[in-house]
């Protein structure tokens, strides 16, 4: 795991070199800078696998390729074995090598063979052209800029603020996008001109001429009925721990993230089947009960004979607000991020590489929303939809509110969105200001984004699934897992997005994911016997925090002052102050006025500390 930068096109190294130094908390161990006619590369080591210089990077292949790559490659020394039987030779025992050596053999479709997680950038001396890909799931970061003639690449956003003569504006564009989902899904960003390469996706370009986008793997749901749910218990099982185990390659110290729920806990169990010494697991715990998963994981813990590490992250929140805002680049109102830096910061003293449970709830059906919905679809015909939408106008509690407007929709988008919006159509039009409304992007463009991975599934579920893991699950859960971590130079890594395990439960068929009563069945049955009986009839929690808790004190304030400071904007607001009023005297133990109180007020200390223009 490192960073990455670099340029095409008329850029210098004062700028190519101030873009390495903004992310070198990435990689402590080691940088470089390399520049030839018309480009430049730069990287920032966080040394995991082969410790030695042989690997340094930039990287260069005999034929004058190269390289700069964040990430792992968990089957390099299968591909090596292949490719040394091809008559390719290896001066290291890097993984970075192998996606040289790769590119030269295979060419474009040396991604395809990859099995990992991984952004790289390879500069083709021969065909003059950059070549860039990104990982299947969107585990690694590739954020890039097209300014002043130039094209620019970064791992993180603010290594691309470096370039000379760009100002950071706010793409209003996407607002309702953001404050929507709470996060930015698909390719742009809240920063005007600031682009991700999407996840199973390359890039090529060359000197002069104009980015090439090209998918390279899709996500496909084929249910396949013939085998038994004993059968796919047994398959998961082999895929799974094969993946546990390839993620548990590494020449530093590494360990586990435990929440003591479903999937963390299956995690620790395969690690420490897999492993010679002892687990280090790490946890975080809170005062407030509801929100505190500390003995389950103390349990599993303890079942294993696990080193157990335990972070109580509530007297620090206040304290590190500001550079978990600064080190997650884009507003992502998810609260999660807190305790998740904390916990990163806790763990580097220990470890450099942390196995983590995301993934698993977009794979295998985890969350309840999932039933709600498809509960919902089906009783939706049992009253004449404008029957559902008076009875929505009639209560006051906002989740029935919801739910019931979800009803009174046929279309499963909008029927979603009603659900599941964190701003609703109706209250976003009251929420912004009539200046920002009208720069903000159709209702029917959110509308769309959702249908394209809803519909055209074998059933509702998978495509919900589809939505959450092509959403979700880039957008938010890896960009704040990556983010938070790696901010402590600390490699996360997510076994549960091992591409192949992914494929491997897209053919299991939805009746065995998900039923009625209950999530994730499937990985339950393949826990039981493996893990202590309770932690297997759990039901998920979620990372939350305690927010109308933390909302006292020095944090309260804090953010009290963010909202003030919007409210004083001239010209500049984007939201109407008498709606700011009201957000901040809703009831924060409620999870949509929580979820909307957050979205405002993360993206308010985003444009504070980037000083966003409107």
């Amino acid at each position: 795991m490192c960073g990455i930068a670099g340029f095409i096109g008329p850029g210098n190294a004062a700028t190519l070199a101030a873009m390495s130094q903004a992310i070198r908390h990435r990689g402590p161990d080691d940088d470089g800078l390399w520049l030839g006619e018309g480009v430049g590369l730069a990287h920032r080591r966080l040394a995991i696998i082969d410790l030695s210089p042989g690997g340094h990077q930039p990287m260069f292949s005999p034929q004058g390729d190269v390289l700069v790559f964040n990430g792992e490659i968990y089957n390099f020394q299968e591909l090596r074995r292949e490719l040394e039987v091809l008559g390719h030779r290896f001066v290291s025992q890097s993984d970075s090598e192998v996606i040289l050596q790769a590119w030269r053999q295979w060419g474009e479709d040396c991604v395809k063979r990859l099995r990992g997680m991984f952004a790289f950038a390879l500069w083709d001396a021969g065909k003059r052209q950059l070549f860039a890909a990104r990982d299947r799931v969107g585990i690694k970061p590739f954020y890039y800029l097209e300014h002043g003639g130039v094209f620019y690449f970064a791992s993180e956003v603010k290594a691309l603020l470096q370039i000379p003569g760009y100002v950071p504006r706010l793409n209003s564009r996407l607002l309702p996008l953001y404050l929507t989902f709470r996060y930015t899904p698909g390719d742009e960003t809240l920063f005007a001109g600031v682009k991700k390469l999407p996840p199973a996706h390359t890039l090529t370009l060359s000197a002069g001429g104009r980015a090439q986008l090209s998918r390279y793997w899709e996500l496909i749901f084929e249910p396949d009925d013939e085998p038994s749910e004993a059968q796919w218990r047994e398959r998961f099982w082999g895929v799974f721990e094969e993946a546990v185990q390839q993620h548990m390659l590494a020449d530093v110290p590494l360990g586990a993230y435990l929440s003591g729920g479903l999937d963390s806990s299956l995690i620790v169990a395969a690690m420490a089947a897999n492993s010679a010494r002892p687990v280090d697991a790490f946890s975080v715990g809170f005062r407030d009960e509801k929100a505190n998963e500390l003995p389950y994981a103390r349990q599993v813990a303890q079942h294993f004979a696990c080193r157990h590490h335990i972070l109580h992250a509530e007297d620090e929140a206040a304290a590190v607000l500001d550079p978990v805002i600064y080190h997650l680049d884009e507003p992502l109102a998810d609260l999660a991020t807190i305790p998740t830096y904390l916990m990163a910061r806790a763990t580097k003293p220990h470890v450099t590489v942390v196995l983590s449970g995301e993934g698993a709830d977009e794979i295998l059906a985890g969350y309840a929303k999932y039933r709600a919905f498809l509960f919902g679809r089906k009783t939706a015909g049992f009253l004449p939809a404008p029957l559902w939408g008076l009875a929505s106008r009639q209560v006051g509690n906002l989740s029935l509110q919801r739910a019931l407007a979800s009803q009174a929709e046929s279309d499963p988008a909008r029927a979603y969105l009603n659900l599941a919006a964190v701003f609703s159509r109706t209250e976003l039009k009251t929420l912004l200001t009539p200046a920002a409304a009208r720069a903000m992007m159709p209702a029917d463009e959110i509308e769309a984004l959702v249908r394209h991975h809803l519909t055209g599934q074998p059933d509702l579920l998978s495509g919900l699934l589809a939505l959450d893991f092509h959403t979700w699950l880039p957008d938010d859960l890896l960009l704040k897992n990556d983010r938070m971590t790696m901010a402590h130079a600390v490699e996360a890594r997510v076994p549960y997005l091992d591409h192949q395990l992914i494929e491997l439960c897209a053919r299991i068929p939805s009746r065995f994911k998900l039923r009625w009563n209950q999530e994730k069945v499937l990985l339950r049955k393949v826990m039981a016997g493996r893990l202590p009986e309770n932690i297997c009839r759990r039901k998920k929690a979620g990372f939350t925090v305690p927010l109308a808790d933390w909302c006292q004190g020095e944090f309260k304030a804090r953010l009290n002052g963010v909202f003030a400071a919007e409210r004083k904007r001239q010209g500049e607001q984007l939201f109407s102050p008498r709606e700011m009023e009201k957000l901040q005297a809703k009831p924060l133990q409620h999870p949509y006025y929580r979820r909307q109180f957050w979205s405002v007020a993360t993206l308010e200390l985003w444009r504070q500390r980037f000083g966003i223009e409107n």
